[in-house]
């Protein structure tokens, strides 16, 4: 088909991976129209709502996506669920590819005994609850003195750090006002990190590691008989810089002398414990570990030698897991959209032609935020080959798709209307010293966020009855 007009792309999901495929696929010298979809009324995905406030370096990544979409030629459409608003039939009515970037936002899961008891948690949730997710509760049980959250990994170092922190220490952040009071009541004392392996096996970047020591009136405790270091532990250190940072810090903390431990909470940190049940009669009152040993190679295997922490709550941070999309395959043991290099197939292994993944749905959910970007330009490399001279939407017309969605009665809201929620937010935070105080529920994020456009409308409804009426006169 002829390519006198621009290729028409459709991006469903406006996180990391979808912007960067966005900003990669406008500079590929192809004439492109794109079009970001987002399920939420606010973009950045797990920047905005997977980062712990307490991490504002982190967070900064908004500031080179904010560019992105502030440029002009990538087109914002939030506030739209694919599934529900719109299908792969429809998306292909407007647009010559499809490229889906929706993430990984469940939680993995951790098949032990008593694992589903009531006061077992999710990392996944807590963290949206904490970043103010519009679509979790507003409440979470924080009712445990004594917290065990399972994992080695930075998630794990967010979900303990929250636990463990003073809400106070917590408001000159972006944390949301009812996050503030759900913390600032939590009774806690201690939180128990369990991992199964040892010290260098830990995936916690350095950075984040050695803030733990800086969290005010939280003491930070490891055991030495924890920590065992065999041939593959020493390879690991020897080889990775990273590895060998993490290692000094932990093995730093082993020196402490425990009498100067005064803090009012404790965060315990464990090696060398694979949790094997949660304990309980009706919710959790309990965790049973099994000591493990190096096996050389990375790997473990239990010593028989089993112990009991008295817990109240558990969080699993055991990493996340991709959802299916409606009319997508999925692929149910990785969690993730099958494909060749972000080139999506079918049951069979064949190409489907026109949809395309990248992101943690396209190679699961490892590697940190930048690594989307070299994931992205693999994908758009190949949409290019397969497109560059093709276009089979029959209905291009940009206004087309906001057209359908409109007589749908979606509450779209476009870059314009993020840009009014942004500053309400920013509002909102300024007399308390605060860079934002995040709006949480949804239809008050639409309502704030479209109000300018709404008011802009009144006016030239307005208007123009006024000179209706003049002409009458």
């Amino acid at each position: 088909m002829s390519s006198s007009r621009p290729l028409r792309v459709a991006i469903v999901g406006a996180g990391p991976a979808g912007i960067y495929a966005a900003d990669i696929l406008s500079k590929t010298g192809v004439e492109v129209s794109i079009d970001l979809f987002e399920r939420l009324p606010a973009p950045f995905g797990l920047v905005r709502y997977g980062v712990a406030p307490d991490h504002p370096r982190i967070k900064a990544i908004i500031v080179a996506l904010h560019k992105v979409l502030a440029r002009g030629d990538v087109r914002l459409l939030a506030n739209v669920e694919y599934g529900v608003d719109l299908k792969l039939d429809d998306l292909r009515q407007f647009y010559d590819a499809v490229i889906f970037s929706t993430g990984s936002i469940r939680d993995a899961a951790l098949a032990i005994e008593g694992i589903d008891l009531p006061g077992s948690f999710g990392a996944a949730d807590f963290v949206s609850w904490y970043d103010g997710h519009p679509d979790v509760a507003r409440t979470w049980p924080l009712e445990a003195e004594q917290v065990a959250v399972l994992g080695a990994g930075n998630v794990a170092l967010d979900v303990a750090r929250v636990l463990a922190k003073h809400a106070d220490d917590l408001l000159p952040t972006e944390i949301p006002e009812n996050v503030y009071q759900g913390l600032k009541e939590s009774p806690v004392t201690d939180v128990h990190v369990f991992a199964r392996r040892g010290p260098a096996q830990a995936k916690f970047s350095p950075l984040e590691l050695r803030e733990l020591g800086h969290v005010p009136d939280v003491d930070v405790i490891v055991y030495p008989e924890d920590f065992e270091f065999d041939e593959g532990s020493m390879a690991a250190i020897n080889s990775s810089n990273q590895t060998k940072q993490v290692v000094k810090t932990l093995t730093d903390w082993t020196l402490k002398d425990p009498s100067q431990f005064t803090a009012s909470r404790r965060l315990h940190l464990h090696f060398l414990h694979a949790p094997v049940a949660v304990l309980g009669e009706g919710r959790v009152e309990g965790l049973r570990t099994e000591r493990t040993r190096l096996n050389g190679d990375g790997t473990v295997s239990g010593t028989g030698e089993f112990f009991e922490w008295p817990v109240q709550a558990v969080y699993r941070a055991v990493g996340y897991f991709g959802s299916p999309l409606p009319e997508i395959p999925f692929d149910d043991l990785k969690g993730v959209i099958p494909n060749r290099e972000g080139r999506v197939i079918d049951i069979d292994g064949a190409q489907i032609p026109g949809v395309y993944a990248t992101g943690w749905i396209k190679r699961g959910p490892v590697g940190l935020i930048g690594h989307t970007k070299s994931d992205a330009s693999e994908t758009v490399r190949h949409l290019v080959e397969d497109l560059a001279d093709s276009r089979t939407a029959a209905h291009p017309e940009p206004e087309s798709v906001v057209e359908f969605l409109t007589e749908r009665g979606v509450d779209l809201v476009q870059w314009a209307d993020w840009e009014v929620l942004d500053a309400h937010e920013r509002t909102l935070g300024e007399p308390h010293g605060r860079e934002r105080i995040k709006v949480v529920p949804r239809e008050d994020m639409i309502r704030i966020a479209r109000r300018q456009t709404e008011e802009a409308t009144s006016t030239v409804a307005a208007t123009s009855t006024e000179a209706a009426g003049d002409s009458q006169a």
